[in-house]
């Protein structure tokens, strides 16, 4: 086995680039797998299909799509595949283009195809083997990591940039800080003891349909009201 000391620290910068700063379940398989890659390389393989198959169910549940727990990585891949746009509506040649994503799609598919049959064989916990039975290394696990690096941020580009009229993406109240900044501005503190949190923060992770309508309500007076605008700037022009 390769000396770990050596070798640097892994990091799934893909994946880092479109976590949501919500998505704490996911974050902590992120660095599991990380470590794993160099700790316990075996884990690694294990660890990355899980990763996938949370990015899948995660976007298809945010696309309102149903899905079978009983269904193995390709399937679930290709059915979250079956709910994204591959390229901006109007690309030039978009047909053409299509059908090459497609294919690189089908490589993909491959990678995880892949990825699959060496958790089967070479998984930390996926099956019991010989006790002495030879363990794959940090390149290997390296591999298998950024193959679902690559893949998991693929999937997430494709979801969030080409969202399509029928998803309704998840809040992020990272990307809300105005929103928040209004609702903290107009209530107090809450305090538990010595300790304080922003009324924002409380709301959202206390009684998320509540904050959602609420948002949506600051996002309605956000918007001018035309018709009283152009009837003032009549008047002042009578005047």
């Amino acid at each position: 086995m390769a000396d770990s000391s050596t070798t640097p620290e892994f990091a799934m910068s893909g994946v880092r680039e479109v976590l949501a700063a919500e998505a704490v379940h996911m974050e902590r398989q992120v660095i599991a797998l990380e470590r794993a890659v160099t700790e316990n390389p075996g884990l690694a393989f294990d660890l990355a299909k899980t990763l996938i198959e949370s990015a899948c169910k995660t976007i298809l549940k945010d696309r309102g799509c149903e899905y079978n727990s009983n269904w193995d990585l390709p399937r679930l891949l290709k059915e979250t595949l079956a709910t994204l746009r591959l390229v901006p509506s109007g690309c030039q040649n978009e047909a053409d283009v299509t059908i090459s994503l497609r294919k690189t799609v089908g490589g993909l598919q491959t990678t995880i195809q892949g990825l699959c049959e060496l958790r089967n064989t070479h998984g930390f916990a996926s099956h019991g083997r010989d006790a002495y039975s030879a363990q794959l290394d940090v390149v290997q696990a390296q591999l298998a990591a950024r193959a679902a690096d690559v893949v998991v941020n693929f999937l997430f580009r494709a979801h969030y940039y080409y969202p399509g009229t029928e998803v309704a993406r998840r809040l992020s109240f990272s990307e809300l800080e105005d929103f928040n900044s209004w609702i903290d501005d107009q209530n107090p503190p809450v305090r538990i003891f010595s300790l304080e949190y922003r009324p924002s923060e409380v709301l959202f992770n206390v009684d998320i349909e509540a904050y959602r309508d609420l948002l949506s309500d600051y996002r309605q007076e956000e918007v001018p009201d035309t018709d009283s605008e152009q009837i003032s700037a009549d008047t002042e022009i009578e005047d």
